[in-house]
Protein backbone atom coordinates (compact mmCIF):
# COMPACT_ATOMS: atom_id res chain seq x y z
CA UNK A 1 0.00 0.00 0.00
CA UNK A 2 2.95 2.52 1.02
CA UNK A 3 4.56 2.11 -1.99
CA UNK A 4 1.56 2.93 -4.32
CA UNK A 5 1.35 5.99 -2.65
CA UNK A 6 4.71 6.78 -2.97
CA UNK A 7 4.61 5.84 -6.75
CA UNK A 8 1.57 7.50 -7.14
CA UNK A 9 2.87 10.52 -5.89
CA UNK A 10 6.39 10.42 -7.55
CA UNK A 11 4.20 10.44 -10.69
CA UNK A 12 2.79 14.27 -10.35
CA UNK A 13 6.40 15.37 -9.15
CA UNK A 14 7.31 17.26 -12.34
CA UNK A 15 4.40 18.80 -12.69
CA UNK A 16 3.72 19.79 -9.29
CA UNK A 17 7.28 21.20 -9.58
CA UNK A 18 6.63 22.96 -13.11
CA UNK A 19 3.26 24.56 -11.83
CA UNK A 20 5.16 25.44 -8.57
CA UNK A 21 7.88 27.14 -10.57
CA UNK A 22 4.91 28.90 -12.41
CA UNK A 23 3.76 30.35 -9.25
CA UNK A 24 6.81 31.13 -7.40
CA UNK A 25 8.96 32.26 -9.90
CA UNK A 26 11.56 31.06 -7.54
CA UNK A 27 13.36 27.48 -7.82
CA UNK A 28 13.92 26.71 -4.20
CA UNK A 29 10.64 28.28 -3.29
CA UNK A 30 8.72 26.02 -5.92
CA UNK A 31 11.09 23.07 -4.05
CA UNK A 32 9.70 24.15 -0.55
CA UNK A 33 6.30 24.34 -2.14
CA UNK A 34 6.13 21.20 -3.58
CA UNK A 35 7.41 19.56 -0.40
CA UNK A 36 4.51 20.99 1.81
CA UNK A 37 2.26 19.57 -1.00
CA UNK A 38 4.05 16.10 -0.56
CA UNK A 39 3.44 16.50 3.57
CA UNK A 40 -0.18 17.74 3.38
CA UNK A 41 -1.13 15.04 0.72
CA UNK A 42 0.51 12.43 2.97
CA UNK A 43 -1.20 13.62 5.98
CA UNK A 44 -4.70 13.71 4.32
CA UNK A 45 -4.48 10.95 2.36
CA UNK A 46 -7.07 8.84 3.95
CA UNK A 47 -9.29 11.96 3.88
CA UNK A 48 -9.44 11.50 -0.05
CA UNK A 49 -12.69 11.26 -1.51
CA UNK A 50 -11.70 10.05 -5.33
CA UNK A 51 -8.89 8.00 -6.20
CA UNK A 52 -9.68 9.06 -9.82
CA UNK A 53 -8.99 12.38 -9.00
CA UNK A 54 -5.81 12.39 -7.70
CA UNK A 55 -3.95 15.33 -9.90
CA UNK A 56 -6.57 17.41 -9.09
CA UNK A 57 -6.24 17.20 -5.34
CA UNK A 58 -2.87 17.61 -5.51
CA UNK A 59 -3.06 20.52 -7.65
CA UNK A 60 -5.92 22.21 -5.44
CA UNK A 61 -2.77 21.10 -1.94
CA UNK A 62 -0.20 23.02 -4.16
CA UNK A 63 -2.30 25.95 -4.70
CA UNK A 64 -4.22 26.49 -1.10
CA UNK A 65 -0.23 26.12 0.01
CA UNK A 66 0.56 28.53 -2.00
CA UNK A 67 -2.34 30.95 -1.43
CA UNK A 68 -1.61 30.63 2.57
CA UNK A 69 2.22 31.09 1.89
CA UNK A 70 1.89 34.32 0.37
CA UNK A 71 -1.30 35.44 2.76
CA UNK A 72 1.59 34.85 5.63
CA UNK A 73 4.36 36.66 3.81
CA UNK A 74 1.97 39.93 3.12
CA UNK A 75 1.21 39.69 7.02
CA UNK A 76 5.05 39.45 7.47
CA UNK A 77 5.96 42.24 5.57
CA UNK A 78 3.28 44.35 6.87
CA UNK A 79 4.75 43.76 10.24
CA UNK A 80 8.65 43.91 9.26
CA UNK A 81 7.51 47.09 7.45
CA UNK A 82 5.36 48.43 10.83
CA UNK A 83 8.92 48.00 12.91
CA UNK A 84 10.96 49.31 10.20
CA UNK A 85 9.04 52.76 10.26
CA UNK A 86 7.12 52.23 7.29
CA UNK A 87 9.99 51.82 5.09
CA UNK A 88 9.22 49.65 1.90
CA UNK A 89 10.58 45.89 2.52
CA UNK A 90 12.70 44.84 0.16
CA UNK A 91 10.51 41.20 -1.53
CA UNK A 92 11.92 40.66 -5.07
CA UNK A 93 12.10 37.52 -6.24
CA UNK A 94 14.45 36.01 -8.83
CA UNK A 95 12.62 33.96 -12.02
CA UNK A 96 13.61 30.71 -12.71
CA UNK A 97 12.31 29.40 -16.40
CA UNK A 98 13.83 25.97 -17.41
CA UNK A 99 15.35 27.49 -20.89
CA UNK A 100 16.29 24.03 -22.04
CA UNK A 101 13.73 23.79 -25.34
CA UNK A 102 15.02 24.89 -28.47
CA UNK A 103 13.56 26.28 -30.96
CA UNK A 104 13.87 26.78 -34.49
CA UNK A 105 14.45 30.04 -35.11
CA UNK A 106 15.03 33.43 -34.01
CA UNK A 107 11.62 34.33 -34.37
CA UNK A 108 9.58 31.70 -32.94
CA UNK A 109 11.82 31.87 -29.51
CA UNK A 110 11.49 35.61 -29.71
CA UNK A 111 7.40 35.03 -29.56
CA UNK A 112 7.77 32.40 -27.00
CA UNK A 113 9.67 34.61 -24.43
CA UNK A 114 6.99 37.11 -24.96
CA UNK A 115 4.35 34.77 -24.37
CA UNK A 116 6.57 33.54 -21.13
CA UNK A 117 7.13 37.12 -19.78
CA UNK A 118 3.40 38.39 -20.51
CA UNK A 119 1.93 35.38 -18.56
CA UNK A 120 4.47 36.36 -15.79
CA UNK A 121 3.21 39.61 -15.35
CA UNK A 122 -0.65 38.38 -15.28
CA UNK A 123 -2.23 38.18 -11.86
CA UNK A 124 -1.51 34.66 -9.90
CA UNK A 125 -4.96 33.67 -10.38
CA UNK A 126 -4.98 33.97 -14.35
CA UNK A 127 -1.48 32.98 -14.33
CA UNK A 128 -2.80 29.55 -12.15
CA UNK A 129 -5.85 28.78 -14.32
CA UNK A 130 -3.60 29.24 -17.80
CA UNK A 131 -1.04 27.03 -16.49
CA UNK A 132 -3.95 24.26 -15.42
CA UNK A 133 -6.13 24.07 -18.56
CA UNK A 134 -3.31 24.71 -21.01
CA UNK A 135 -0.17 23.32 -19.62
CA UNK A 136 -1.33 20.76 -17.33
CA UNK A 137 -4.49 19.56 -19.18
CA UNK A 138 -6.90 19.66 -16.74
CA UNK A 139 -10.57 19.59 -17.78
CA UNK A 140 -12.83 22.85 -16.70
CA UNK A 141 -14.94 20.44 -14.03
CA UNK A 142 -11.45 19.36 -12.07
CA UNK A 143 -10.33 23.09 -12.09
CA UNK A 144 -13.99 24.06 -10.89
CA UNK A 145 -13.19 21.03 -8.21
CA UNK A 146 -9.85 23.00 -6.87
CA UNK A 147 -11.23 26.45 -6.95
CA UNK A 148 -14.18 25.04 -5.50
CA UNK A 149 -16.40 27.26 -8.03
CA UNK A 150 -18.67 26.11 -10.61
CA UNK A 151 -17.52 25.73 -14.20
CA UNK A 152 -19.25 28.35 -15.58
CA UNK A 153 -17.19 30.89 -12.83
CA UNK A 154 -13.91 28.62 -14.50
CA UNK A 155 -14.92 29.48 -18.33
CA UNK A 156 -15.41 33.07 -17.15
CA UNK A 157 -12.40 33.43 -15.52
CA UNK A 158 -10.33 31.74 -18.49
CA UNK A 159 -11.68 33.98 -21.14
CA UNK A 160 -11.13 36.74 -18.91
CA UNK A 161 -7.20 34.99 -18.41
CA UNK A 162 -7.22 34.83 -22.21
CA UNK A 163 -7.93 38.12 -23.11
CA UNK A 164 -5.35 39.61 -20.28
CA UNK A 165 -2.41 37.59 -21.59
CA UNK A 166 -3.03 38.65 -25.11
CA UNK A 167 -3.49 42.32 -23.89
CA UNK A 168 0.02 41.99 -22.08
CA UNK A 169 1.84 40.03 -25.13
CA UNK A 170 0.22 42.99 -27.27
CA UNK A 171 1.79 45.26 -25.44
CA UNK A 172 -1.29 46.81 -23.47
CA UNK A 173 -1.02 47.52 -20.42
CA UNK A 174 -4.27 46.59 -18.19
CA UNK A 175 -6.38 49.40 -16.37
CA UNK A 176 -5.80 49.22 -12.41
CA UNK A 177 -8.87 47.23 -11.11
CA UNK A 178 -10.89 49.54 -8.92
CA UNK A 179 -12.00 48.19 -5.42
CA UNK A 180 -15.77 49.34 -4.64
CA UNK A 181 -15.55 51.06 -1.39
CA UNK A 182 -18.26 50.74 1.00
Amino acid sequence: MTHDIDQSLREWLPRLRRFALWLTRDASTADDLVQSTIERALSRWSTRHDDSALRAWLFAILYRQFLDTKRRSKRYAAMLDHFRGGRDPSGAHGHAVNDNATYPSVEREVMAQSVLQSLAQLPTEQRALLLWISVEGLSYREVAEILDVPIGTVMSRLSRARQALRRASEGEVAPPSLRLVK
